[in-house]
């Protein structure tokens, strides 16, 4: 025995015992290491977060901000029934959601797709909307867009149809409403009568869709109480008089400032998106078939 504690003396036992030692405290320490490394399996919650389901945590931010959405209640003042309830409710859909991506639901159900593609939209739109520009930014995006901020015009309309053929008869007509405000009478006489879309005040957006782009660029045009040429149209030979015509003005930069900095964000939103898309595309593998080619 003096020989094996002897540490002057080598001794075979006393090496075997020593390197076992040695062995056993290394492997402790590699398994300890293996287990606490950041993305590795470990038996340790951390404190940011209530729990663990393989390895995916459920956030105690999440978690407190459940317990105050369903109970109205802070962690302190939380029974333990509503913690469980919270805390079980957390973990199921955490484990619904491991087993959605397990069956890869995302690429059958339209509404998974949808919710994922609306995630991905909302991230990008979160740097736009989080960031708030400065008025001199602002102010040039009026300056550049300036036709979208005007205050709508209105006009009170009236249309008068004839047949197509008689042009002579749309003529006179015309003549005739030039020297007095004409009447579905007086529009007779002529064989023609009034549309039935137009008669009332209307904004321009809803004549124009009314009257069709080629009338709306010549109602817009007309002074109040005033008599349009004949124009022919495919259904019909068209004279407009204009009872009363309310032009668009542009509004003043204070008075548009909301809209502007929504558009602004907007505008911001589809660049970023734009970008995220060709960012993506490009480190995609996209094969298209040759026949959409």
């Amino acid at each position: 025995m003096k020989g094996w504690r002897d540490a002057s003396t080598p001794h075979m036992a006393r090496s075997l015992i020593l390197m076992s030692a040695g062995a056993a405290v290394g492997l402790g320490l590699a398994g300890y290491g293996l287990f606490t490394a950041r993305g590795t399996s470990t038996l340790h919650v951390p404190p940011e977060d209530v729990a663990l389901v393989n390895q995916q945590p459920i956030s105690r931010v999440d978690f407190l901000a459940q317990l105050q959405s369903l109970y109205g209640v802070d962690l302190q003042h939380a029974s333990p029934t509503e913690r469980e309830k919270v805390l079980d409710d957390m973990i199921r859909e955490e484990l619904f959601v491991q087993r959605g991506k397990e069956l890869d639901v995302a690429s059958t159900d339209v509404d998974v797709r949808n919710a994922m593609v609306n995630a991905v939209e909302l991230e990008i739109a979160a740097d736009a909307l989080s960031s708030a520009p400065t008025e001199a930014q602002l102010n040039r995006y009026y300056q550049e867009h300036a036709e979208r901020y005007a205050k709508e015009g209105i006009m009170t309309l009236q249309d008068y149809v004839f047949p197509l053929g008689q042009f002579d008869s749309a003529t006179a007509a015309s003549a005739a409403f030039g020297a007095t405000p004409p009447t579905a009478e007086t529009a007779a006489r002529f064989n023609g009568k009034a549309s039935a879309k137009m008669g009332d005040e209307q904004f321009y957006f809803a004549a124009k869709i009314h009257l069709g782009d080629k009338l709306f660029d010549i109602a817009r045009t007309m002074a109040d109480r005033s008599t349009s040429a004949p124009v022919s149209m495919p259904d019909g030979i068209h004279v407009l008089y204009m009872l009363k015509n309310i032009k668009p003005f542009p509004l003043q930069y204070a008075e548009a400032r909301d809209r502007v900095l929504n558009d602004y964000r907007n505008a911001s939103i589809s660049h970023l998106r734009l970008g995220d898309e060709a960012f993506l595309r490009k480190r995609a593998n996209v094969l298209i078939a040759d026949d959409l080619r």
